[in-house]
């Protein structure tokens, strides 16, 4: 018998090996991995396993709620910034194939989805279904802020967000509410102290470091990637309100202390007035919406807001602030054409500009415009009988958006600064004789217009 070459013997043995590891590398890649949601194959067009992965977790998720009728949206900013690029050829081929993974792809750690609260309310079977498709999942509850008030400050608790985490990438679902301003708002995302502070990139998120306050979407179902889901029918228009969302809450809790040391106005005269407040904020928001013009609550409107979450009785007008950069021309005929004769106009665009349009009875509203400069932002005043000027000076500030008397509304985000700087640190304690030329802490002199300026710079109707 012939003699049996030692290396061809060598050489079956290292074959037979290398196919035994290839079949025990392919056993786990399309059989185990796939049951324990460990790892996954390739998605056509992406360039790594790990770009892979971002997109069959995704895809994974769609099919889990899909399977519960859940009406999620996609608002994840890189994502959307994304398929903003894109958008017309995304909606002209909705339901044409992508040559490659070019959206869910794209390097992250988590993908986020919103939920309006009202379209869903199964949650447990959700969570069972979650743990065997392979999902380790997170609720964030804490309080209702729409159930608080001056008598109710208790507040059931609410789910404000899900986090669902397989393999190395993360959906994070921010549950959206609909506040009686007519507004979606989402909470903060605080975490328990027994939870696990390492269960996802938490400072990484997108929402939830500040609670934050949308318009109602009007959404468009696309297939992006080969996946069909729904986002907002204008990407750039909610990422644009996303960068300005952040939402402060009225202060309950301080109000309801303010009252008990100052017990509430309820004669009938504060009860009309602040109807009347109301409806002429309602009417002055509704205004300058329409022309695209920001505003805030200010002055004793702004001190109410945050004092006592409510109009000040006393206070007998309502105040709004614009940046002179904001002015239009067609504010003025805008109020009148809505009901609203002009009252008086003081200053011009160059120079501490205010406005007053005449309300329901008495009450009127007061429009200040705010002048930028390298250190602080003012505002101006003008005494009618002898052309005197006022400054008054308040540090930088940036808007926020909060809840008022059913309105969504701005107010300054930096509110205590900006309420001190007007009424000082006893803007605790009511005033009710009030001089708008010497009262304000910070107010100074800015002069005297010029005589024969007078025609243009004082004007009373």
């Amino acid at each position: 018998m012939q003699k049996i070459n030692r290396n061809v013997v060598l050489a079956l043995l290292s074959l037979t090996s290398l196919v035994f590891l290839l079949f025990q590398l392919c056993y786990y890649k399309f059989y185990l991995s796939q049951k324990n949601g460990a790892s996954f194959s390739k998605v056509r067009g992406s360039q790594s396993g790990q770009d892979s992965t971002r997109w069959h977790v995704v895809r994974k998720f769609l099919g889990l709620i899909s399977s519960h009728n859940i009406p999620v949206y996609l608002i994840d900013p890189l994502i959307l910034g994304l398929v903003d690029k894109d958008i017309e050829q995304i909606r002209s081929s909705p339901d044409g194939p992508s040559p490659e993974c070019k959206y869910f792809c794209a390097p992250r750690d988590f993908t986020t989805f919103a939920l309006l609260d009202k379209t869903w309310k199964h949650e447990v079977g959700l969570f069972r279904t979650a743990e065997k498709m392979g999902f380790q999942w997170l609720k964030i509850i804490n309080k209702d802020p729409r159930l608080d008030g001056m008598d109710d400050l208790s507040g059931m608790e609410i789910p404000l967000h899900y986090i669902f985490k397989l393999a190395s990438h993360a959906i994070h679902v921010v549950i959206f509410y609909e506040r009686s301003g007519n507004f979606l708002w989402h909470g903060p995302l605080r975490l328990k102290q027994h939870m696990d502070r390492k269960f996802v990139p938490f400072r990484k998120l997108h929402f939830g470091r500040y609670p934050g306050a949308y318009e109602k979407p009007e959404l468009l179902l696309v297939s992006i990637d080969d996946l069909k889901v729904q986002i907002p029918k204008n990407p750039s228009n909610f990422l644009e309100e996303m960068s300005h969302s952040r939402f402060l809450e009225c202060r309950y809790r301080e109000a309801r202390a303010f009252f008990q040391l100052y017990p509430d106005d309820a004669s009938l005269d504060a009860v009309e007035f602040r109807k009347k407040a109301k409806s002429l904020l309602h009417l002055s928001a509704l205004t300058l919406n329409n022309l695209g013009v920001k505003f805030w609550l200010s002055s004793g409107t702004c001190l109410g807001w945050y004092r006592q979450c409510n109009i000040i009785p006393h206070s007998k007008d309502v105040d709004l602030g614009i940046f002179i950069r904001d002015y239009k021309a067609d504010i003025i005929p805008a109020f009148q054409k809505a009901g609203l004769p002009l009252k008086h106009k003081f200053g011009k665009v160059e120079d501490s500009l205010e406005l007053s349009f005449q309300g329901e009875g008495d009450v009127k509203l007061d429009i200040f415009f705010f002048y930028e400069e390298d250190d602080h932002i003012w505002n101006g005043g003008t005494q009618a009988k002898s052309g005197k000027k006022f400054k008054y000076l308040f540090p930088k500030f940036t808007l926020c958006w909060t809840e008022f008397v059913e309105l969504k509304v701005h107010v300054p985000c930096e509110t205590l600064q900006y309420v001190e700087a007007n009424y000082g640190p006893e803007w605790k304690v009511p005033v009710k004789m009030w001089d708008w030329k010497s009262s304000p802490s910070n107010v100074q002199d800015n002069g005297v217009w010029p005589i024969d300026e007078w025609d243009n710079v004082i004007q009373i109707y």
